[in-house]
């Protein structure tokens, strides 16, 4: 796809455009904080691709005693190279974050800081390598995400691009759960499954979807698109699309305000 057939919507999450702007906010804050120059340089300046840079960040997060940085690079790397929607997926998600978190103000904040952000990246290797075969290296990279983000995401879960995953801490998304693109996931947010047996258990969430912080979604139920899921809510039977759903267990409440895993309005229906 040239520049002048891409539509706005790709031409803003686009690869090259969004590695452009980081690379600019990246100059300007070593201009303007020095003392973080050398670790802005090494981060991102110094790379020449966006994937790189992702895969540099994800190893300096992610690097321990049995995996040291150079060996996660090289995991990282290998994963953006054999698959190259991640880092399109990547930058979707970036995006995603700018536009919807009113306390991110730059491309900056997510790719450096936003354990949320590093968590789903981080996931996209391990689910590359699930898809390889390569299953205990992916449950080492999931073990070494929940020790450092605080985030649990198994390797073999489907999540979308523009997803954002708010705060993060306490996230919890099952084997076989299923995210759609667009969706956004605060604090605490479980889809998790039930019972123990080997099977399809987890939620399929649609399209455009908002899970408030510490929203429990639970069981092969499918959570329609552009539904809101209230905070604190515990979700035990399918969602219509549109529908705003609250309490314990869930019930519908009312229809969604347009798109609200765009616009985060949380605010249950007079």
């Amino acid at each position: 796809m040239t520049a002048e057939t891409q539509t706005p919507i790709e031409a803003r999450t686009g690869v090259a455009s969004v590695w452009a702007r980081l690379r600019v906010e990246a100059a300007a804050a070593a201009a303007e904080e020095p003392i973080l120059a050398s670790f802005l340089n090494a981060a991102i300046l110094r790379h020449d691709q966006f994937a790189h840079a992702l895969a540099y960040r994800l190893s300096s997060k992610l690097a321990d005693a049995q995996l040291d940085m150079m060996l996660a690079r090289d995991v990282a790397e290998a994963a953006l190279a054999g698959d190259p929607r991640i880092a399109e997926q990547a930058a979707a998600d970036m995006v995603a974050v700018e536009e919807r978190d009113a306390a991110c103000t730059s491309f900056l904040q997510p790719f450096l800081y936003f354990k949320g952000y590093h968590a789903l990246q981080a996931y996209r290797v391990a689910h590359w390598l699930w898809n390889e075969g390569r299953d205990t290296l992916a449950y080492h990279l999931q073990s070494r995400v929940s020790e450092r983000f605080g985030v649990d995401i198994h390797p073999a879960a489907r999540i979308g691009q523009g997803v954002m995953i708010d705060h993060a801490t306490s996230v919890v998304i099952g084997e076989t759960a299923v995210v759609g693109d667009d969706c956004s996931l605060l604090h605490e947010v479980t889809l998790g499954g039930t019972g123990a047996a080997e099977i399809d258990r987890h939620p399929k969430v649609g399209k455009g979807v908002l899970i408030g912080a510490g929203a429990k979604v639970l069981g092969n139920i499918e959570i329609g698109d552009d539904a809101r899921i209230a905070a604190g809510s515990v979700v035990l039977k399918p969602v219509p699309a549109g529908c705003t759903v609250a309490g314990v267990p869930a019930k519908v409440v009312g229809d969604c305000c347009p798109q609200p895993a765009r616009s985060m309005d949380q605010r249950l229906p007079d």
